[in-house]
């Protein structure tokens, strides 16, 4: 199903759904699956989702600063039902420093994936961008953890779920040392995300849907149908070069990315 399809939910489903997941977020209480209100496998339904919470946020005055991409690594897609990557917003209030501390208090059951951060420098505004439209729109790149965070009860979510909870979208950390897309060979380039210092999870730039200019590439387009064209200065998550792994109280993450360097945090242990 396309995006741009009309939803098969009705708009009072939406609404509700939207309302449900609007309250977790505020509360840091999860809240029931969306799918129990939309229609099955209604993507369309989930964006429109999505979209009523990024309005109610941006009426909230959070600032919208770029886009996540989500599932996509075939793996995850055929585990959450999907045939396709899903993405979510980013506003300021989500970042986290490097090497800062995230409270208790703005995570519900989170998870950490390494990535590939993209800062862009031009806008992408073409549905059916080329590759080296989008090569010539990347301004830099930066090491990211992403935390995935799930508003939604006991991470019991298909593709329509996370789509709709904003791709799950939880926080981010980014690196502080940029370095240009000609001096990193994005499709081989090695990550490593480590636990209280111990390596936990490994992956590449090709697990990223082969590689993670290709991911950059489908959001440009989808960003357009949606009307939500990509703009320079936006951070765009690329999506997990490996596993993504459960994270508790009172541990650290830390990830590194050959041709691009680490970035760290906490999780407050109260």
């Amino acid at each position: 199903m396309s995006i741009i399809d009309r939803p098969s939910s009705s708009q009072v489903a939406i609404e509700s759904a939207a309302q449900a997941l609007y309250e977790a977020a505020a509360a840091q209480r999860p809240c029931q699956p969306p799918r129990q209100l939309l229609s099955a496998h209604d993507l369309a339904g989930a964006y429109a989702v999505q979209d009523c919470n990024i309005a109610r946020w941006l009426g909230d005055g959070r600032r919208l600063v770029g886009w996540k991409i989500g599932l996509t690594a075939r793996a995850a897609q055929h585990r959450f039902g999907m045939d396709q990557p899903n993405a979510g917003a980013l506003f300021a209030d989500m970042e986290i420093a490097d090497e800062g501390e995230i409270p208790a208090s703005k995570v519900i059951a989170p998870r950490v994936e390494g990535e590939v951060a993209f800062v862009l420098g031009r806008d992408l505004t073409e549905e059916a961008p080329t590759l080296a439209e989008v090569i010539r729109a990347v301004d830099f790149l930066l090491p990211a953890l992403e935390i995935v965070d799930s508003r939604i009860e006991g991470w019991d979510v298909l593709g329509v779920d996370a789509t709709a909870d904003n791709a799950a979208a939880g926080l981010y950390v980014l690196g502080a040392q940029p370095a240009r897309l000609a001096n990193v060979d994005l499709r081989l380039c090695g990550m490593t995300l480590e636990i209280d210092g111990t390596p936990a999870a490994y992956g590449a730039g090709l697990a990223c849907l082969g590689n993670p200019l290709n991911a950059l590439r489908w959001l440009a387009g989808q960003a357009v149908r949606r009307g939500r064209a990509l703009r320079a200065g936006q951070v765009i998550l690329s999506g997990a070069l490996g596993p993504m792994l459960p994270i508790a109280p009172g541990q650290r993450a830390e990830v590194r990315i050959s041709g691009l360097g680490s970035a760290r945090c906490h999780f407050s242990a109260h």
